[in-house]
């Protein structure tokens, strides 16, 4: 019997375009959703959907403008992922870059030429690129003239931006994911797609809609992808995290099996290529008939994935009561605060075991290769006079995840990929805006406000993490 990790592991890291590379008035980019969302109070009404701004003003600071200048620094940065050992860098695409507006026929070679830049330099030392195309990036542009995903008219558009970047990196890359964390979308409507509400309409409806239109977009990346390249590897990305039951009564276990297929519905129908009856009911007792083209349903069933990507964080806890119910808390998904685990400082509650829990829940159910491809803790880090962070509280938080994670392998025989923890070098909190809230193994000099050197300095995890990827995942001390 096999231990550790199979030989050709991808492990690695993860960061996002919006959340990194900063430049977004250079190279001709054009704006975008996650470039109109400020840092401050009036983060989350606007990333609900709730708050229309799809202008940047005076009054607010966003984050995402320069992030951690990922656009200038990209050399400097992943020549430190290469002194880590990575095998993999999970990165994302702004669509804005490659088409400013979204809906011009031809791309932009300035931002194209940005990304042959990035790809060429993992390349060279020997790292694999894991490409998110879109990580809730939606030209805002489309947003106004279409009404983003809410049409049927971004599933062309899509199509048009995976011919350019399929054909373009066709002998350089070879895992690619659709959608980062699709699911969102349910959560935070404008951050996920792009979606602003108008008064009086059906939401839900919208939203499933907009979900429908991801859907077909989704396979059509699969289908094109496979004409351009048939070795091409296409994977879908979930927020992941089982939903635990309050108590063993069956109601409250009840409720955990639909709070779960709220987020398991997307990669029903992108792994096994058709919507569940649950999802079908649910539409049903809702008065939701979705708008399908001619030819959607053989679609979908014919351009399923290669392999399930997702993020893990947290597990989840759910009641029945609504009283109970009603004192969730957490990040963008509510849950109860469950008394056998610790927290993080922002409430997400830290359960290694839970990793093992949701790799066998998303095997047992969909027996496609699994990628993790985000995971980690976002903490407050205190550096010395130097800029170094003794981040041990980082390190065994990894390292009881990467354990579970060993678990799964090698005792209940999940088969997995790779691992790229999330936020390998400090960035923009997606949620929060917040610089404060760091996952990295490099440390950026920058806080929330935006003042800052963006020096970069290793963190004590950066050499623990080089050990684990040079043992393959042995040596974890």
């Amino acid at each position: 019997m096999t231990k550790g990790f199979p030989e050709g592991f991808l492990w690695g890291g993860a960061t996002a375009a919006n959340q990194c590379e900063g430049g977004v008035f250079e190279g001709n980019r054009g704006l975008a959703n996650v470039d109109v969302i400020p840092h401050g109070e009036d983060r989350f009404p606007v990333m609900l959907g709730k708050m229309k701004m799809l202008e940047c003003d005076q009054e607010h600071y966003y984050p995402s403008h320069e992030a951690i200048d990922f656009y200038h620094t990209y050399k400097e940065d992943i020549a430190l992922f290469a002194d880590m050992g990575f095998k993999c860098y999970r990165f994302s695409l702004a669509w804005s870059r490659i088409f400013p507006k979204g809906d011009e026929l031809e791309p932009n070679e300035e931002g194209l030429k940005f990304y042959d830049a990035v790809i060429d330099e993992c390349l060279k030392y020997g790292i694999e690129p894991l490409v998110t195309i879109t990580h809730f990036d939606v030209p805002i542009h489309l947003i106004k003239t279409v009404g983003s995903w809410r049409s049927r008219k971004m599933v062309e558009y899509y199509e048009r931006l995976c011919y350019v970047i399929f054909n373009r990196y066709k002998n350089k890359v070879k895992y690619w994911l659709t959608f980062n964390e699709i699911n969102i979308l349910m959560h935070l409507p404008f951050m996920g797609a792009g979606i602003v509400f108008e008064e009086g309409e059906n939401q839900e409806a919208v939203k499933f809609q907009a979900a429908h239109h991801e859907l077909v977009a989704s396979a059509r990346a699969t289908q094109i992808a496979k004409e351009i390249n048939p070795e091409f590897k296409i994977g879908c990305m979930l927020a992941a995290g089982n939903t635990y039951p309050n108590t063993p009564a069956p109601r409250d276990v009840w409720r955990s099996m639909e709070k779960d297929r709220e987020n398991y519905f997307f990669i029903d129908v992108q792994s096994r290529g058709e919507y569940p009856n649950y999802a079908k009911k649910e539409f049903e007792r809702k008065g939701i008939k979705l708008e399908m083209a001619p030819g959607d349903e053989e679609l979908l069933k014919n351009n399923t994935v290669d392999f399930i990507s997702f993020s893990y964080y947290s597990s989840r806890l759910t009641s029945a009561d609504p009283e109970i119910n009603a004192q969730t808390s957490g990040n963008v998904f509510g849950t109860l605060k469950n008394p056998y685990l610790d927290a993080s400082e922002w409430g997400w509650q830290i359960d290694p075991l839970g990793l093992r829990i949701t790799m066998n829940a998303l095997y047992d159910r969909y027996q496609k290769p699994l990628f993790i491809v985000e995971n980690g803790l976002g903490a407050v880090d205190n550096p010395d006079e130097n800029g170094y962070v003794e981040d041990d509280y980082r390190i065994d938080y990894l390292r009881e995840h990467i354990k579970a994670m060993k678990d799964a392998v090698n005792e209940d025989g999940v088969e997995l990929m790779g691992y790229t923890s999330w936020g390998c070098i400090d960035l923009v909190s997606a949620s929060t805006g917040e610089m404060k809230k760091r996952y990295g193994y490099i440390y950026v000099d920058k806080d929330n406000e935006g003042n800052g050197t963006l020096k970069r300095t290793k963190k004590k995890s950066f050499n623990w993490y080089k050990k684990v990827i040079g043992t393959n995942g042995e040596d974890l001390e």
